[in-house]
């Protein structure tokens, strides 16, 4: 732990073993990732970690809290195990701390995944923040029981409504709170890649889902084409937490691409 700063490194254990950090969206918190932790253990040093005003780190966050502050919590993170780089796979939010710890510190990253994000916020995905943050102003339960709307397919709620409730439990004792919920939508609002994209050069797997409610999948099309080294892929199912909703796809396409980044590292290294 940094000061308020929580974080959990698990996998191998060698020195020799790339690392992968996991960054979460909105939420923040590394309990996110729990459907892709013992497939990326088998073969990584695993970190994941609960952004700053969330979960395990939790604080009052300060006005003006940005997009490169959330960046500059991964070096932290990297800074205190004295790791030089990492393999970072960031969702929806978690995507775009990547993009910018990516042009604030290029030398931290092996290669970066981004999970159903964007450019520039696309006009139906601020409406639907709106509405989050309309929700949050009535109540932190409208904010909480409507959450799993954005995130999951129908079908898969009905299919979950058990799991949904617990999960909403769960995040009720320990929501982030309205003053930080705001303070970090704002600045993922705030952020615009634009003039940045083409500056980054780690080698970038785009991925989305195509029936994904909260971000349409052309914004991750529009953002792959905007990066010099990407790889873009769909999947036709699972909702904005694809990963949490049908992970099998998606832990085979994570993996796949870790894989081979890693072999062409390593390769590029003994030539």
């Amino acid at each position: 732990m940094i000061s308020t700063l929580a974080y959990r490194i698990s996998g191998r254990t060698d020195t020799q073993a790339p690392t992968v950090l996991l960054s979460s969206g909105l939420g923040g918190v590394g309990s996110f990732w729990h459907p892709q932790l013992a497939i990326l253990e088998s073969q990584y040093r695993v970190i994941v970690y609960d952004q700053r005003g969330t979960g395990g780190s939790a604080c009052q966050l300060d006005e003006g809290y940005s997009m490169a502050d959330m960046a500059r919590e991964v070096i932290e993170i990297l800074d205190d195990l004295s790791i030089e780089q990492c393999h970072f796979i960031g969702h929806a939010l978690g995507g775009m701390i990547g993009l910018t710890l990516a042009t604030l510190a290029p030398h931290r990253l092996s290669s970066l995944a981004i999970i159903n994000g964007w450019v520039t916020l696309d006009s139906h995905t601020r409406r639907c923040f709106e509405v989050r943050l309309q929700l949050l102003t009535l109540s932190e339960h409208a904010y909480l029981q409507a959450q799993p709307l954005f995130l999951y397919p129908a079908d898969w709620l009905s299919r979950h409504a058990d799991d949904i409730a617990d999960e909403e439990n769960s995040q009720r004792e320990h929501f982030q709170g309205r003053h930080n919920l705001q303070c970090r939508l704002s600045a993922l609002m705030k952020t615009d890649l634009t003039d940045t994209l083409s500056s980054i050069k780690h080698p970038c797997l785009v991925l989305c889902a195509r029936d994904d409610l909260l971000v349409p999948w052309f914004c991750s099309q529009t953002l792959a084409a905007g990066l010099p080294h990407s790889q873009y892929q769909e999947v036709s199912y699972g909702g904005h937490a694809m990963c949490r909703s049908d992970p099998q796809p998606f832990n085979t396409i994570i993996t796949t691409w870790l894989d081979s980044v890693t072999t062409s590292q390593k390769q590029a290294m003994t030539v």
